[in-house]
């Protein structure tokens, strides 16, 4: 149930309808706006939802919609039941036109070879669709691609336009040496030629040569200075013209009539054909005005909620687009344990526009239109929704603006229910404040009592502290910028709002006596409360900014630990592979030397104990003990080395005295060079591959460490840079969530984001994009397949979101 009767232009549902009828490609689908009405069931609402999606989807796909011919013949199809009517040519042409696209429609949705359908929701509108393929191929066969009956159409119309394009061609022999000679004659200007009058053919003649040329004077022209005359000698050949003309048109008719006898049986299936045709130029422009509005198909789930985040009024959007200007989305909940939001705040502040942008959207949804929302957004269904807003008084019906609002209360309360969502604005307004207050909080409660959700504004302060002592009701406020005097137009929800009626009669200009006075009536504690709402909602933005820093840091200490972690990792690991290698080479050398040892005692045996060849024996044996030996001690080098290190002796340096090899630069300058060759007070110094004879008065020396300094200094990746590079690395996020933005915002985050990965090194990283349409997720790896450094991206496991992530690893 929807009310009042005027909801529609109440919430700007009715320039919704205007903007979709625009979209219509016939009247076939204007008709299916006109009857677009509000559903409460929710397998009508799912399945509208999926259809108008799968066509977003495939606007934005490669393949071509045919929606070339969409005709509305339903009055002709009606008009030729009666047995002896028939199409007109134009008629046949667009139905012929028309049931092609049907035909090719129907093509396009159902996949050949059994494949799955790409559409399915949109595919199953195609079942019991009667093609006609046969009608195509027989009104091809009559009429031209021009929309004109074929000369071949029949053998008898044939032959008629072929004798008329004889006798035309004789009449036009005839005129033209009548006009020959009545130009000799100078009776006819030279530059004159026949002319067509009332279907014959005339020669144009001035009214003082008309007796000079035989022949009947069937018109002149509207200023009288020439006559048109029908020379004798053609006049039986243009009446025969008119005879087959008039053969012609019978001829036609039969043809039409004919056809039309072959298609009466047919169209009650043809008129059934056109349903599916308005069904689709509807959805077609359901679809075009979501894509216009950045719409998403959201999460319906079948029971009462709404769990919107980022939503957008859509006019307020169109209007705003217009002007270059961004719309402020809104985040709106109301659950089963916060039914009621109770919104408060200054005047134009937006309380109103939540309010719309409620009733709109859910109702928008109902209807089966896709909504401006983020993704991760919850909606649900509602079986009623009711609205209060504007003005309503009435002289003819004695009604008052009050008494109006009382009605609808009347039947709020007599109608609402657990599924019904209410919208009431400036609850309680319009009579004396403290009963009108008094009766507005009754109602709240009547209302919570019922279990109805809704959104209702106000200013009255003890609806705010009704809201804040029961259950089921919770306030929120319209944030407002104290320090610039201006509304943010944001919604917050948890405290309720002040109205900063001091603070905004004193940025008008209210005389400062007018408002001290006016605050002393109302007293201290009225305002000190207003101030203190205003300091609750200062405080908690303060404090939530507090926790998002200290999450931030809470990050970076994570980060810090599991870099070191990993740097211990990785050291532990270094060792026990160094203990292994060094294992495995000193049971290598056992196995050498055991090897040697036996081959060394084979040989004194086998030699009978000679005395050369033992002694060549223990010299190899001695050879190889000694080699082993020089390899233990180099590998225990380093470690000695580095156990004992040595102190280096390095010469004293003097400044003073310049020697050859001694690195050198001029005075005032940052480039070195270095002393080749000394000539008394002059030195041969090399700049890199330039040398050159210098003072030495104008040279001065410098240590090896300064010239490291200097080096270190001048290097690419300075100190700064490498610090950055680590702040870089503890600060990134290996996950970027662009679930709600349009394609070229996602791309742009997308862009910096693996930018930084490559940067820092991480990987693997996941994109958050949902599912949704699937085209975010297709634009995203179309453009990850052209990136350098990316050696793959795949779907996520499917117990961590499956499609709705794609994980991408670097080289």
């Amino acid at each position: 149930m929807i009310y009042p009767h005027n909801f529609e232009q109440k919430t700007g549902f009715d320039k919704i309808r205007q903007l979709i009828t625009e979209k219509c490609l016939s009247p076939l689908g204007q008709e299916k706006v006109t009857a677009m009405t509000f559903s409460a069931n929710f397998n009508t609402v799912s399945e509208q939802l999926n259809q108008t999606d799968e066509f977003v989807r495939l606007l934005h796909a490669d393949d071509e919609f045919p929606d070339a011919y969409f005709f509305d013949l339903r009055h002709s199809l009606k008009r030729i039941r009666p047995e002896g009517t028939h199409l007109e040519e134009k008629e046949l042409f667009d139905l012929k036109r028309s049931l092609q696209t049907i035909n090719d429609i129907i093509r396009f949705f159902r996949p050949p070879n059994g494949e799955a359908p790409l559409y399915p929701t949109l595919t199953a509108l195609t079942n019991g669709i009667i093609t006609f393929p046969h009608l195509i191929t027989q009104i091809d066969a009559i009429i031209d691609k021009y929309g004109k009956v074929k000369d071949n159409a029949s053998p008898t119309l044939s032959q008629i336009r072929k004798e008329i394009a004889t006798t035309m061609n004789s009449i036009s022999k005839n005129l033209q040496s009548i006009l020959r000679t009545a130009q000799a004659e100078g009776v006819v200007d030279k530059d004159v030629a026949p002319t067509m009058r009332d279907g014959r053919l005339m020669i144009p003649v001035s009214p003082a040569h008309k007796r000079k040329i035989r022949g009947i004077v069937h018109d002149e022209s509207a200023s009288g200075k020439t006559v048109f005359i029908e020379p004798e000698a053609v006049v039986e050949a243009n009446n025969r013209i008119r005879e087959l003309e008039s053969d012609e048109r019978r001829e036609i008719m039969k043809i039409l009539t004919d056809f039309t006898n072959l298609l009466r049986p047919l169209a009650p299936d043809i008129l059934q054909s056109y349903t599916f045709l308005a069904e689709i130029d509807f959805i077609r422009a359901k679809a075009l005005f979501a894509d216009q509005i950045h719409a998403i198909r959201p999460d319906l789930e079948n029971k009462q909620q709404v769990d919107w985040i980022r939503a957008i009024h859509p006019l307020l959007y169109l209007s705003h687009q217009k002007q270059g200007k961004e719309v402020i989305p809104l985040d709106i909940m109301l659950t089963e344990e916060n039914r009621l939001l109770l919104i408060s705040g200054p005047n134009a502040g937006g309380k109103s526009v939540c309010l719309k942008t409620t009733g709109l959207l859910q109702y928008m949804l109902q209807c089966g239109l896709l909504i401006p929302l983020y993704e991760r957004s919850k909606t649900g269904i509602f079986s009623s929704i009711f609205i209060d807003i504007g003005d309503e008084q009435s002289i003819e019906n004695d009604l008052s603006t009050y008494s109006s609002h009382l009605i609808n209360m009347k039947h709020f309360v007599k109608n609402a229910n657990n599924t019904t969502m209410i919208l009431i604005d400036e609850f309680g307004s319009g009579t004396e404040p403290q009963i009108g207050g008094a009766i507005a909080q009754t109602l709240l409660a009547r209302f919570n009592h019922n279990k109805s959700f809704g959104v209702i504004t106000t200013h009255y302060q003890n609806l705010k502290h009704f809201a804040e002592a029961t259950d089921g009701v919770v306030n929120g406020a319209m944030l407002y910028d104290r320090h610039l005097m201006q509304p943010l137009f944001k919604l917050s929800i948890g405290n309720p709002g002040s109205s900063f009626a001091i603070e905004i009669a004193r940025k008008i200009g209210l005389p400062e006596d007018v408002i001290t006075d006016a605050s002393s009536i109302v007293g201290s504690d009225y305002i000190n409360m207003d101030k203190y709402l205003q300091d609750i909602v200062r405080d908690k933005r303060y404090w939530e900014t507090k926790r998002h820093n200290i999450r931030q840091q809470e990050k970076k200490l994570e980060d810090l630990t599991t870099h070191y972690e990993q740097n211990l990792d990785t050291l532990e690991k270094q060792r026990k592979d160094i203990i292994r290698q060094a294992k495995e080479a000193a049971e290598q050398i056992i196995i050498d030397a055991n090897a040697k040892i036996e081959n060394t005692i084979r040989e004194i045996k086998e030699a009978q104990a000679e005395k050369e060849q033992t002694k060549q024996a223990r010299k190899a044996l001695d050879n190889f003990k000694a080699s082993v030996l020089k390899t233990e001690e180099a590998n225990e080098k380093p470690v000695r080395q580095i156990k004992k290190p040595k102190k280096p002796t390095t010469p004293s340096f003097n400044k003073e005295i310049i020697e050859p090899g001694d690195n050198v630069r001029l005075k005032g300058q940052t480039s070195a060079g270095t002393v080749l060759e000394l000539h008394g007070k002059q030195a041969l110094v090399a700049f890199g591959m330039i040398k050159s004879t210098v003072t030495l008065d104008r040279l001065e020396k410098v240590s090896k460490n300064q010239l490291k300094e200097d080096i270190k200094k001048s290097t690419f990746v300075s100190a700064q840079t490498t610090d950055d590079m680590r702040e870089k690395k503890l600060n990134f996020k290996q996950e970027l969530d662009v679930r709600g933005m349009r394609g070229d915002e996602a791309l742009q985050a997308v862009t910096y984001f693996i930018d930084d990965a490559i940067l820092v090194g991480a990987s693997p990283v996941r994109i958050l994009h949902g599912t949704g349409t699937g085209i975010l997720r297709q634009l995203i790896r179309d453009y990850l397949h052209t990136l350098p450094g990316i050696h793959t991206y795949h779907d996520e496991h499917v117990q961590f979101g499956g499609a709705g992530i794609t994980v991408v690893e670097l080289e």
